[in-house]
C-alpha cells in the first residue's frame, strides 16, 4: 500500500477528500485508509493516481527509446559515428533531466550520477571481449559470455570498492 509522498487525503464524512499531488516519491498508506476504506475505493485511488501520471510515464518511454532507436539506426549507417553515439551517456542524462522534472532531491539526482560512474567501469572489459569471441563464438554465444564476464568483473569489482569504502552492492 502505497501513495505519492505529499498527496494529503482527508477524510470528509466518510469519504476521500481533498486529494492533492505535491510530489512523486511514495510513503506508506495511511492504517486509518486502509482501515476504514473498501479495497474498491483504495484501487480507485490508485487508479485516479496512475491515470494522473501516464502521460508524463509514456512521454519518458517513448523519449528514451527513441534515443535507443536513434543508436541502433546510425549504428547502422556508420560503425563510428554509432559507437560515439552509444558511448554517450545520454540515457543517464535523460534519466537526470526526469529525476529533476519530477521533483527528487538534488542528494538522489548527485547519487545517481556517482553511482553510475562506478556502474561503467566493470562494464567496460565487455566491449573488448564481444569483437573479439563474436567471430569465434557465434553472435548469442559471444553475447552471452560478455555479458557473464561483466556480471563478474561487477561483482569483483563491487568487492574491490569496497575496500575503499565504495559501497556498490
Amino acid at each position: 500500500w502505497v501513495v505519492p509522498i505529499g498527496v494529503r487525503v482527508g477524510l470528509f464524512r466518510g469519504g476521500l477528500a481533498d486529494v492533492k499531488e505535491q510530489s512523486s516519491r511514495t510513503q506508506p498508506i495511511p492504517a486509518y485508509l486502509r482501515t476504514h476504506r473498501t479495497a474498491d475505493q483504495l484501487g480507485d485511488y490508485a487508479i485516479g493516481q496512475l491515470e494522473q501520471h501516464m502521460p508524463w510515464i509514456i512521454t519518458k518511454y517513448l523519449l528514451t527509446a527513441a534515443v535507443v532507436v536513434l543508436v541502433s539506426e546510425l549504428a547502422k549507417r556508420s560503425d563510428r559515428l554509432g559507437g560515439l553515439v552509444a558511448a554517450l551517456p545520454l540515457v543517464t542524462v535523460l534519466t537526470l533531466i526526469w529525476l529533476h522534472i519530477e521533483q527528487q532531491p538534488p542528494d538522489k539526482i548527485a547519487n545517481h550520477a556517482w553511482y553510475t560512474f562506478w556502474y561503467v567501469l566493470p562494464t567496460l572489459p565487455m566491449f573488448l571481449l564481444f569483437p573479439v569471441l563474436l567471430p569465434k563464438l557465434g553472435f548469442w554465444a559471444s553475447l552471452a559470455l560478455s555479458i557473464a564476464v561483466t556480471v563478474i568483473c561487477f561483482a569483483l569489482f563491487s568487492l574491490l570498492m569496497r575496500r575503499f569504502g565504495v559501497q556498490l552492492w
